[in-house]
């Protein structure tokens, strides 16, 4: 064994085979599992529908909101349950959700948005600009609109203001949810580039749900694939962007290079993966 060989990072989220179930019926995750290691991206990749938000929002307990619940499995955070924990609580602890959808207050300026952030901080006032200048580090077009309602700017302003807004709480994971939705092909770029820097240098965590397996799988680590609230598929980023299925089934690319879905059979995926 090589004894210069770096050490494997800890474990910071370890998901131990959860299932979901909606209203006391509608079960939707169906013993997913997979783990976060420290300083790590982490891709959950899956078509719409197939349990990716409803694993994130297991993690931060913000299920109770939609009258779900995590019946079976575990969910730990640096060796610790959290499933009885508040997100608030978990906040605190380091771990922030950012939602599908962005969810800044329209009516507040970009500024007033990212100051939400470090509410549970209580941060004096030269500790809380220093937080902002942080934040603006990173995205310096919110400084450029940090006095503009949110309500009025770009789908990727807000998608930075919100980002911005968890980088506030001083996290030590975040869970972003679809940030590419809705978002012009050159801003998601700018989007990943931006959560690349702060896993690289801020040494932040990230576990993101995301459906352009594409532009994921280039960013992230490491990959899970989830189909019907099931993992399918899990593996190294580059593993998975060169794996055959992934190419044709989520990638658009056949075996030939060609780009088309015409002759897929939903059933030969299935019987493989299930194999």
């Amino acid at each position: 064994m090589d004894s210069a060989q770096a050490p494997e990072p800890a474990v910071l989220l370890n998901v131990n085979g959860i299932e979901v179930i909606y209203n006391h019926v509608i079960l939707v995750l169906k013993g997913v599992s997979l783990t976060v290691p420290e300083g790590r991206i982490v891709a959950l990749l899956g078509a719409n529908g197939a349990g990716k938000t409803t694993t994130l929002r297991a993690i931060s307990n913000l299920l109770r909101g939609e009258r779900g619940e995590v019946t079976k499995g575990g969910i730990e955070y640096r060796g610790e349950r959290i499933e009885s924990l508040s997100p608030a609580d978990l906040v605190q602890r380091g771990v922030v959700q950012v939602m599908e959808g962005r969810h800044c207050f329209a009516h507040l300026s970009i500024e007033e948005n990212l100051l939400t952030g470090a509410y549970t901080r209580r941060l004096g006032r030269a500790d809380l600009a220093a937080a902002l200048e942080r934040v603006y580090s990173y995205f310096p077009r919110l400084k450029q609109r940090r006095k503009s309602q949110a309500g009025y700017t770009s789908g990727g302003e807000q998608q930075m203001a919100a980002i911005g807004r968890a980088l506030m709480a001083d996290p030590r994971m975040i869970l972003l949810d679809e940030p590419s939705m809705g978002l012009a092909p050159q801003i998601v770029e700018e989007i990943f580039e931006i959560v690349r820097d702060l896993n690289q240098r801020e040494g932040v965590s990230f576990l993101l749900a995301e459906q352009n397996t594409n532009v994921a799988l280039r960013y992230a680590d490491y990959g899970y694939i989830l189909e019907n609230g099931r993992v399918m598929m899990d593996g190294a980023a580059r593993a998975l962007a060169e794996n055959e299925d992934v190419k044709e089934f989520y990638l658009g690319v056949s075996g030939s290079g060609r780009t088309s879905f015409r002759d897929t059979k939903f059933y030969r995926r299935r019987k493989r993966w299930l194999a």
